[in-house]
């Protein structure tokens, strides 16, 4: 009897470690899955010649020390980094270069994590910022802002006004293919301090004010649409003042016209890479 008794406990105990194995109980536990994160974006996010470069696609000239990289390591995600060098949201949906794949590819219901920077190149923003170069002092040169609002009109004003709606579109999309994905807007940061910094930085102090001007304008623009279409803005001009392109060598996130370290004039270096994938990634956790 005693030993019956034994055999009915053993059995019974058998036949609960099988249902709780069937029912995905603790006798199964299932390893957590990655968090899948998709980045997209221009060269504010590829970061580019900043060591290293990401070789799965060097025309884009994408780091592997750019912000979605830091952001991911700081969160323990899976990253697909699809960002490119001169991309423009039309690149989102369509073959960068002609053989850059369209990033919104990368994106699937799998998706947990999207974040983004776009709009400096659909601007022009970048190519105009070059031309207010000034190598000699006033009065001796032109002013890029003078020529820029000349009749009451500020060109790249009205041009940030006339692409804001296409980066509403963008994150509509971005839901669409991604719809248990969070979204994550991170902005241009402060390039170029208060009536700059000449000669260190050529150009003159109401053309940095205009230009920098222009970047918080483009900034206001991405936090407007980022409200609009359910995403989390990630300001980083507060994060990169006082370490903008007048900053000491050494202390600057953003290179200016003339690099102390290794970074493409006027974007982030790894510093600054750094920081606002620091950024980035205490955002996502904010978020949940």
């Amino acid at each position: 009897m005693k030993r019956l008794s034994r055999s009915l406990l053993a059995s019974a105990f058998g036949c609960a470690g099988l249902i709780a194995a069937g029912t995905g109980g603790p006798a199964q536990a299932q390893p957590a899955q990655p968090v899948e994160y998709v980045a997209l974006g221009d060269s504010f996010a590829a970061a580019p010649l900043v060591p290293r470069t990401d070789p799965g696609n060097l025309a884009c000239l994408r780091s592997l020390s750019d912000y979605p990289h830091i952001a991911a390591r700081a969160l323990g995600a899976r990253l697909t980094d699809v960002s490119c060098s001169g991309a423009r949201v039309t690149d989102f949906s369509g073959r960068q270069f002609g053989f850059v794949p369209p990033q919104y590819k990368a994106l699937s219901a799998r998706t947990d994590i999207v974040s983004l920077t776009i709009g400096g190149n659909d601007t022009d923003l970048v190519t105009r910022a070059i031309s207010c170069v000034n190598l000699l002092p006033e009065p001796l040169g032109t002013s890029c802002a003078d020529r820029l609002t000349a009749g009451g009109r500020d060109r790249i004003a009205e041009d940030i006004d006339r692409w804001a709606p296409s980066l509403g579109t963008a994150l509509d999309e971005i839901h669409r293919r991604a719809p248990h994905a969070k979204v994550f807007v991170v902005g241009y940061g402060t390039y170029i301090q208060q009536d700059g910094c000449f000669p260190r930085q050529p150009i003159r102090a109401r053309d940095a004010n205009y230009v920098q001007g222009a970047v918080n304008k483009l900034g206001d623009a991405l936090r407007t649409q980022s409200a609009a279409h359910d995403a989390t803005f990630v300001d980083t001009v507060p994060l990169s003042a006082g370490h903008d392109s007048c900053a000491p060598a050494g202390t600057r996130f953003i290179e200016g016209l003339v690099p102390t370290s290794s970074a493409l004039p006027l974007h982030p270096n790894a510093a600054g890479s750094a920081t606002f994938g620091a950024a980035l990634a205490e955002s996502v956790r904010t978020a949940g």
